[in-house]
């Protein structure tokens, strides 16, 4: 079985190696998987203005929830369970405890807000309760003056 060589390993190759051969290492790498290709077009297009990111990615969330089925709890659980993947891997994306919080605390507001009650499910509110918690840590992770601002819109989802 091939070893994967360390993260160091691949910097120190990355950085020896001429331009055009990198560019076409990053089109073959985003060509084969999805993630991949998005990661790279969040870099390229939108890690410079994050505040419109943000709101791209609020407007998506928003008609996520609008698209959920509310017939039956399941449904319902497993649409807010889809876009909970949706909302992570942009989260994964940015990589910024900032948009982190910002966008868990509209996740928040969305799934409160919602035609059906969220208590309803266990699942739901473990959800709900688990982000909570991860909106704490990560504003534990951010300076005091951040902090205060996010601090409010944390109150009123709780």
């Amino acid at each position: 079985m091939l070893e994967t060589s360390s993260i160091s390993i691949i910097k120190k190759e990355l950085q020896q190696m001429p331009k055009e051969l990198l560019i076409q290492h990053l089109l073959r790498l985003a060509k084969y998987k999805k993630d991949s290709k998005e990661l790279l077009n969040y870099l390229l297009f939108e890690a410079h203005d994050e505040a419109h990111y943000i709101q791209q990615v609020k407007e998506e969330i928003e008609q996520e929830f609008e698209n959920i089925n509310y017939s039956s709890i399941y449904y319902v659980k497993k649409g807010v369970q889809r876009i909970h993947r949706i909302l992570n891997k942009y989260i994964r994306y940015s990589g910024q405890k900032t948009t982190q919080i910002e966008l868990l605390i509209f996740f928040c507001q969305q799934l409160k807000s919602c035609k059906t009650n969220y208590k309803r499910s266990k699942v739901l509110t473990n959800l709900y309760e688990r982000q909570i918690v991860t909106i704490s840590k990560a504003l534990a992770a951010v300076h005091e003056d951040v902090r205060m601002d996010y601090e409010s819109d944390l109150e009123q989802i709780l």
